[in-house]
């Protein structure tokens, strides 16, 4: 995945969480492209928690009863910082041209 570039998506805390108590089963969240839901007994289910794009929020921020929540972003970027997924990430872009070499940020990759 290209927003990991190496690093192990199993090894990332990033994944829905769905408040019961909250969710008014309005279905929203069964729109996730990479099919991390499915509907079982009558509601919503995080059945395919790794499969969740590492960032993405679309679910929580569409979802009408506010039910759906991710793990703090603070710790994301955290672990990003420590094991240098961010310059990966930047390197691997610029070696498929997608941005131009010498680009700034990221510890000068």
């Amino acid at each position: 995945m290209a927003w990991l570039t190496g690093y192990p998506r199993d090894q990332v805390n990033w994944h829905p969480a769905i408040n019961e108590e909250k969710c008014v089963k309005c279905g929203m969240c069964m729109n996730c492209g990479r099919k991390v839901y499915e509907w079982i007994e009558e509601k919503p289910k995080v059945v395919r928690p790794n499969e969740c794009v590492v960032g993405c929020t679309t679910c929580a921020n569409l979802c009408q009863g506010s039910a759906i929540t991710f793990p703090r972003l603070k710790e994301l970027r955290k672990l990003y910082q420590e094991h240098k997924i961010w310059d990966a990430v930047k390197k691997d872009l610029m070696e498929k041209g997608t941005i131009p070499s010498g680009s700034g940020c990221c510890g000068g990759v």
